[in-house]
């Protein structure tokens, strides 16, 4: 190795550095470049080791012009990394800029569920005229959700499959002075409750949540209902039409209809079905698979029967009522503009559902 070799090679190692250095555009890169060649096992100290084939004298020569090579390296490594670091902070600068004008990000707020929503609407709609809002138990004794309002032992509704009663541990339903203990399946358990506090006239609503053993379309095994009950004396069909009209047409729309089918209810004598045009297909029944015929059944309704009004220690001689009750769901679906086809849809917790409202 020749002193002339020597020189060469840290002329074509410098070339080498300078050409690497206009490549790099970020601060890890330029570090691992350092290192390649400054570190202490970079290629200029291997280089610099295979000086020792030298004589003295080009020993002297070469040393000089590494350490030269070496200084010039160095100098062009802090140059890059100034200009890097002013590269850095003019983008830094601009991505964290703010426009203190601008308004602000406001954080996600949530809002109250749609079945809660009407629950309070609901409420306040028969406020309106006169009606107290008030709450019975929601598990309650069979007395108070079957017998008092005049349904028999053998009643349907008071079958296991149907209904759901409060097992003790011993796996036998828990019972007592009025009953088993039973989850609600309507909201009728609060007539007679009310009833026996004794204060006349009675206008009052009562909204709970209510079980029963059903799950498709139109039904869920939880659910909301409110009960409506009126007693005074005269009180006729007529005052029970024109409440329930009214909430029709402020809750649904002036162009919404309401109609009562006879039926058969225990609790009420006479007792209808209480039906509202479907908002889903627009009373057409076209292709419905709400409705499946324009109109969907609500709930029930009728005149409270006298065995009720003497379970709740009032002379039916001397008081008339009337009674209703319907899903908060079923009402909800119904809405204008809601066209909501399955009443599922308002409990499985999908959000691109429920931010809808």
């Amino acid at each position: 190795m020749t002193k002339q070799f020597m020189m060469e090679q840290f002329d074509k190692l410098k070339r080498d550095i300078e050409d690497a250095l206009q490549m790099v555009t970020e601060g890890n890169a330029l570090e691992q470049l350092r290192i390649e060649f400054l570190g202490r096992k970079g290629k200029i100290a291997d280089l610099m080791k295979e000086m020792a084939a030298l004589t003295e004298d080009q020993r002297k020569v070469a040393g000089k012009a590494a350490n030269e090579v070496k200084a010039a390296v160095e100098a062009a490594f802090l140059k890059k990394q100034d200009a890097l670091g002013q590269q850095e902070a003019s983008g830094r600068a601009e991505k964290e800029w703010i426009d203190i004008t601008e308004p602000g990000a406001w954080p996600k707020e949530g809002h109250l569920h749609p079945v809660s929503t009407a629950i309070v609407e609901i409420a306040d709609l028969f406020s309106d005229i006169g009606f107290t809002r008030v709450r019975a138990p929601e598990i309650d004794w069979d007395y108070y959700a079957f017998e008092s309002l005049n349904m028999p032992p053998d009643h349907p509704a008071r079958d296991d499959w149907e209904t759901f009663f409060v097992a003790q541990t011993n796996a036998q339903a828990a019972t007592g002075a009025k009953g088993r203990i039973v989850l609600t399946p309507h909201t009728s358990n609060s007539q007679v409750r009310e009833m026996e506090k004794g204060k006349l006239p009675i206008r009052m609503i009562n909204i709970n949540r209510t079980y029963r053993r059903q799950s498709d379309i139109t039904h869920v095994p939880m659910f909301h209902q409110f009960e409506g009950l009126m007693i005074d004396k005269g009180i006729t069909i007529a005052h029970l039409k024109g409440v329930l009209d009214y909430f029709a047409q402020q809750y649904f729309g002036k162009d919404r209809k309401i109609r009562l089918r006879p039926h058969h209810f225990r609790f009420t004598e006479p007792s209808f079905e209480v039906d509202v045009s479907c908002g889903t297909c627009g009373g057409t029944g076209a292709n419905c698979r709400v409705c499946k015929s324009g109109w969907l059944e609500l709930g029930g309704a009728g005149m409270v029967h006298p065995n009720v009004l003497k379970a709740g220690g009032l002379d039916p001689e001397v008081y008339t009522g009337f009674a209703f009750g319907w899903g908060v769901e079923r009402t909800l679906m119904m809405r204008e503009g809601m066209r909501v086809d399955d009443i599922r849809l308002l409990y499985r917790n999908d959000l691109r559902f429920v931010q809808q409202f």
